[in-house]
């Protein structure tokens, strides 16, 4: 047959030696240490071959070493060299980083201590200004609460005040209520006229009795004097008002003169000589009105007048009152004013040393 065998011996310890020389001659060790390896890698090829001796005489199985294996173990040698040689040259290279940040730190901190050194007198004056600061704020808190407290006594007694003019002008409006509407319903009336309407009744030879009454009552609330004439009996002589109040209705102004009239100030003997013009229940705008127009609104306004008087006279305690209530609500109100404003100006600056 064609078969072949090839049949090695086992290599001396010399020929390990060199092949172990040689294939670590690349690699940077100490000749010392270089030595132990090389004696080592033989030992483990010496000591397996003689082990597998024993093993084939006692189980009679043969565990081949051969040159290869050698070879393997020199390599896988190599191989965990240079592995942990790369983890002992990155764990340097961590160790060197780590030493450089660890200096740097140092330096860093040690920079940081200068400074703090060089602080420490400003260090010093802040703290004493801080503490002087903390003294001011809790004086200025102090004053801003007293102030506050003050405020709002003053802000309750302003609405003590207010509440006080308040009602008391609702008293007035609810007294005036009753001569409102009449002056407003004269005023209308009178707006109603014209010069034509006036100059009717001032033509008039022998005006009816209700516009005669009229007349007067209006002469009257202007304290426009009568005149002197004889009297039906021819004895003696009576007060007459009809030529003086054609003479007022002829002025132009007559109808703006009773829009204007000043009915905050009518004289107390007008208003007593005007009382039986308006108890005379022929002095009424309705009966009039079956004599003239013009006369209906004149009368309207005399009793408007009258109203408004009376009702005036018991309003006036309360408007004094009320002017008095108005007066002091206004004191307490600008004091008022003022605190707050002075409130205002220590919340501000507290503000601003809090910030």
């Amino acid at each position: 047959n064609c078969c072949t065998i090839d049949w090695f011996t086992e290599w001396p310890r010399d020929a390990l030696l060199t092949v172990a020389r040689s294939f670590m001659a690349d690699v940077t060790l100490e000749d010392q240490v270089r030595d132990s390896i090389l004696e080592m890698c033989c030992y483990f090829q010496e000591s397996v071959s003689a082990i597998s001796k024993v093993y084939l005489a006692e189980v009679r199985r043969h565990n081949y070493v051969t040159p290869t294996s050698y070879l393997e173990i020199l390599q896988a040698f190599r191989s965990l060299l240079d592995a942990k040689r790369e983890e002992v040259s990155q764990a340097k290279s961590r160790y060197d980083v780590g030493l450089t940040k660890l200096q740097s730190t140092a330096d860093q901190v040690a920079g940081m201590q200068e400074e703090l050194q060089a602080l420490q007198p400003k260090l010093v004056i802040a703290r004493k200004d801080a503490d002087e600061l903390m003294v001011v704020i809790e004086r200025d808190t102090a004053e801003a609460e007293k102030t506050r407290e003050i405020v709002s006594k003053d802000e309750a007694a302003a609405n003590v005040k207010a509440d006080a003019a308040n009602k008391i002008k609702s008293e007035c409006e609810a007294g005036l209520a009753e001569a409102i509407p009449a002056l407003e319903a004269a005023v209308k009336a009178l707006s109603t006229l014209k010069k034509s309407d006036v100059d009717e009744v001032k033509a008039m030879k022998a005006p009816p009795a209700g516009v005669k009454l009229t007349m007067e009552a209006v002469c009257i609330m202007k304290e426009v004097a009568p005149v002197k004439v004889p009297a039906p009996d021819g004895r003696s002589k009576i007060d007459d008002f009809w030529d003086p109040a054609k003479k007022m209705m002829a002025d132009t102004k007559f109808l703006q003169s009773l829009m204007d009239f000043d009915k905050d100030n009518i004289p107390p003997a007008v208003i007593s000589k005007i009382k039986k013009y308006v108890d005379n229940p022929e002095f009424d705008p309705e009966v009039v009105k079956k004599a003239s127009k013009a006369a209906q609104g004149l009368c309207s306004w005399v009793r408007a007048m009258e109203v408004y008087d009376r009702v005036a006279k018991e309003v006036a305690p309360k408007r004094a009152a009320l002017a008095q209530a108005e007066a002091e609500y206004k004191e307490v109100s600008d004091l008022l004013a003022t605190k707050k404003a002075q409130l205002k100006e220590v919340e501000e600056k507290l503000a601003a040393l809090q910030a």
